[in-house]
């Protein structure tokens, strides 16, 4: 039995390998074609061109023609009138723009990569009332509509078969689930944790599936909704609404009036306040900042292969092989940091909310 489950392991290990060598394969082909022009290589375009959100989902390129999948652009213009046209129709267009809607592309302007029109009036570029479904957005629904089709299809063997104990993908997600609603939401929370569960094992789970989605370089994946801060912002403010809403009247007796001396209630009720506002931001800043900044280092790794081509065959090719390398151990790392970022989000949101609505004598 050991022998077999050391087999089992052993090719497991070795699918991962390969599985995590062809992401970077497909990866390295993908940037090859798009960001070397006149022999030079923009690196800083590369990392944040696909970091960025955008209006169009780049799938591939072969040569100079690039297979991408136009999302719908929904504008409101300065005239007040709804504009609703495929993202295509701007890259159709000779001058780049659709019915005076245009893309900024201008460095260092606030709306580069956004879409804008022109004043009137003033002549400058203004942003209209933008509602258009995004790489970003597109990504979100994906993963939403992923997470729903996996948590119904386990309620649904659940309740037709109540007496059987789970196996495979099911009895994993049981596993998956119990081990966060117990070791975590109930750890942090105590008895009233009942509450709490479904917003905070969502939030994992939302989590860790676009970490995972963002790992995979080829349609549906690639797209980075946990390194945009607008989707870390809103889990953030959520968590915020949840513990302050939530809170007892100990809670906020402590927060406007300490347990402390009275001479350093002055000092501490500032920090009291403050902190109830930068408890949530350090959890949109940490896990955009760490998505980010994981998607960014791969990103640089595979360039490395492009910035290296004109220098010789014999540096380039030896280039290839340790970018493979790192890339293949980011990876790997990748993975784990996918898991340990929603982790900590989870357990640190089941704190902050534990810590609200403790009872004084709990407190």
């Amino acid at each position: 039995m050991k022998i077999l489950f050391k087999i089992i392991r052993f090719r497991f290990v070795q699918v991962l390998l390969l599985a995590l060598a062809l992401t970077a394969g497909m990866a390295s082909r993908t940037l090859a074609s798009e960001s070397v022009e006149d022999g030079k290589v923009d690196v800083k375009e590369i990392v944040f061109g696909h970091i960025q959100d955008a209006y169009s989902w780049h799938i591939t390129s072969w040569g100079d023609a690039h297979v991408s999948i136009p999302l719908p652009v929904i504008v409101r213009g300065q005239s007040g009138e709804w504009h609703v046209f495929p993202s295509s129709r701007l890259e159709e267009s000779p001058d780049g723009s659709y019915k005076g809607f245009y893309i900024c592309k201008e460095n260092g302007s606030t709306y580069k990569g956004k879409i804008v029109e022109r004043d009137a009036q003033t002549g400058e570029e203004v942003r209209p009332l933008d509602l258009s479904l995004t790489k970003t957005a597109c990504g979100v629904l994906i993963s939403s509509i992923l997470l729903v089709v996996i948590v119904l299809s386990c309620s649904r063997w659940a309740r037709r078969n109540p007496t059987k104990a789970p196996k495979g993908f099911v009895g994993f997600m049981e596993m998956f689930i119990m081990d966060i609603n117990d070791n975590v939401v109930k750890a942090c929370i105590g008895p009233k944790y009942k509450r709490y569960s479904p917003y905070l094992l969502t939030a994992f789970f939302f989590i860790f599936i676009n970490n995972l989605m963002g790992l995979i370089p080829i349609f549906p994946g690639g797209y980075n909704v946990t390194g945009n801060i607008t989707i870390t912002l809103v889990l953030a403010v959520l968590t915020f609404l949840f513990t302050n809403f939530s809170g007892t009247k100990e809670y906020y007796k402590d927060i406007v009036w300490p347990h402390v001396p009275l001479a350093l209630k002055p000092i501490m009720i500032p920090i009291e306040i403050i902190g109830v506002f930068s408890k949530p931001f350090a959890l949109m800043i940490r896990l955009f900042a760490n998505i980010m900044a994981g998607h960014s280092v791969i990103l640089c790794l595979v360039s490395i292969i492009f910035v290296t081509a004109s220098m010789g065959i014999v540096l380039n090719t030896s280039m290839t092989f340790v970018s493979m390398a790192f890339c293949i151990f980011m990876n790997m790392l990748e993975l784990l940091v996918a898991y340990i970022q929603a982790y900590v989000f989870t357990m640190l949101s089941a704190v902050f909310i534990g810590l609200a609505v403790a009872e004084p004598e709990e407190a």
